[in-house]
């Protein structure tokens, strides 16, 4: 009997709110680490991973009904798959992970800044898996965070943003405070 192809999220993808895939759990993935990359094609930063020995990070892994990746590619046009097994529940289960190709990652700057509206939906879906724990376990595993972040909550820049209670925006706020980064105005310039 075949089984569906399966992809493990780490970011927005951990937002149930943000895709329909369906049979989702969570899940850890081991030997590799959460980091803030920007990328030529695109103008704000997002998350991707590379491999780091020891590293663990949570997510959750869900199905590509009948290995149809069309659509999951097109939203993460600027990575490559990779095939990786993570944990669910305690047991190996076999999946793809998203990461941007090494010689394509580019350090966030002013010009390519994190976005405020992305780290929401990102919190709040590790919030919802997780718990306090989860959203603690997602800001100490990402690297990276010495970036300006688009303040864009006003106007959010991000296409699947989601609205958040006012405890989810207290975890981002208080999550980010324990960073290296530092929040910008969004004042229009930017082009996304």
């Amino acid at each position: 009997m075949a089984h569906s192809a399966q992809f493990f999220g780490y970011g927005s993808l951990v937002n149930r709110d943000t895709h329909s895939y369906p049979n989702a759990r969570t899940a850890e993935l081991w030997g590799w680490r959460r980091v803030w990359v920007h990328v030529a094609a695109r103008p704000v930063a997002y998350l991707s991973v590379e491999r780091c020995a020891g590293a663990a990070i949570l997510g959750l892994v869900a199905d590509v009904p009948g290995n149809d990746w069309a659509a999951l590619d097109l939203r993460e046009a600027a990575y490559d798959r990779h095939p990786v097994t993570v944990a669910v529940q305690d047991r190996p289960t076999a999946a793809q992970v998203y990461a941007v190709p090494p010689q394509d990652q580019l350090p966030p700057t002013r010009a390519n800044p994190l976005i405020l509206s992305y780290i929401d939906v990102v919190v709040q879906g590790f919030w919802r898996e997780f718990g306090a724990e989860g959203v603690a376990h997602f800001f100490a595993t990402t690297q990276g965070w010495a970036a300006p972040i688009l303040n864009d909550r006003a106007n959010p820049r991000y296409p699947r943003a989601q609205r958040l209670s006012p405890t989810e925006l207290a975890l981002v706020d208080a999550g980010l405070a324990g960073t290296a980064a530092w929040v910008v105005p969004d004042d229009g310039d930017l082009a996304v």
